[in-house]
């Protein structure tokens, strides 16, 4: 998480980052896994975790992946949490209010998704304001969008579940690759290999050494890969996966579109490039 925690450009009120001590551990409770490399047990939809504390604290938080639970280290609510518990239910928490615990737990992963989107959205509006080769109607687009998402995720608890998130994320969609495609067109001379591209399988792929600037690797699989010492300036890498991803030395300080789960679920060091909203996680640093 950044130093300062990041609220939405124009709307103060809005979260950006995950503070846990305002939330009532809806990620712990709400959401369900299952066992697997990133979880050590099963956990139904709607139940908490059995590591849950009574104070909503995690009772193995310090060593979780160490025990099994990277996928916790990984998650990000993108500020929903503490916004569904302290705006859209008034500070009321699922176990002091139990007639809260359902419409609660119904509005999180909505409200959750809704503030991933305007993370995109908030990226989206800095890049246009900095790239004059954005169309202004794109800038419009994206700032129509950006307030239309910030009006939903403040919805009242029994309207949420009937949002047509698809059809908002295909308009997201749509002006983000527009914007990608302008900022990236300044570093159009760059040459890239001809497996690089969107939804590229480059899992366990050695790409150092390799030039990379300005390419488009949207919902690339980059599982495993290494990116050691590569320069990602203006690099798209809006969905790719970076699990297990080498990014030692690597400099994303210019990448476009990361997000801190994607952060969190690759492998960095104190000499990798993040970009400013962005830190690198406690495992890069032990």
């Amino acid at each position: 998480m950044p130093a300062v925690p990041l609220r939405l450009t124009g709307y103060p009120e809005v979260p950006l980052t995950a503070d846990c001590s305002s939330c009532f551990a809806l990620c712990c409770s709400a959401l369900g896994f299952e066992r697997s490399s990133d979880f050590a047990h099963d956990k139904p939809i709607g139940r908490a975790c059995h590591n849950l504390a009574d104070d909503f604290s995690c009772t193995i938080h310090r060593k979780l992946r160490d025990t099994g639970y990277k996928g916790c280290t990984v998650f990000d609510c993108f500020g929903a949490g503490q916004q569904v518990a302290q705006a859209t239910f008034g500070g009321r928490s699922w176990t002091d209010h139990p007639e809260v615990r359902v419409p609660m737990f119904a509005a999180f992963p909505v409200v959750r998704d809704l503030h991933e989107i305007l993370w995109y959205l908030d990226e989206a509006l800095a890049l246009a304001a900095g790239a004059p080769e954005v169309a202004p109607g794109v800038r419009t687009t994206i700032a129509a969008l950006l307030e239309e998402t910030t009006a939903l995720a403040r919805l009242d608890a029994d309207r949420l579940p009937g949002l047509d998130l698809e059809a908002l994320r295909r308009r997201v969609g749509d002006a983000l690759t527009a914007v990608s495609a302008s900022v990236r067109r300044s570093a159009a001379g760059t040459r890239h290999p001809r497996r690089i591209g969107p939804g590229a399988d480059l899992l366990g792929v050695d790409l150092t050494g390799r030039t990379l600037r300005g390419a488009d690797l949207r919902g690339a699989y980059l599982i495993a890969a290494d990116l050691s010492g590569v320069d990602l300036d203006r690099v798209d890498l809006l969905g790719a996966d970076l699990r297990d991803t080498r990014l030692h030395g690597a400099d994303l300080s210019g990448a476009l579109f990361l997000t801190p789960m994607q952060v969190a679920a690759a492998l960095g060091d104190r000499g990798t490039r993040l970009p400013r909203r962005l830190s690198a996680p406690q495992h890069w640093l032990a």
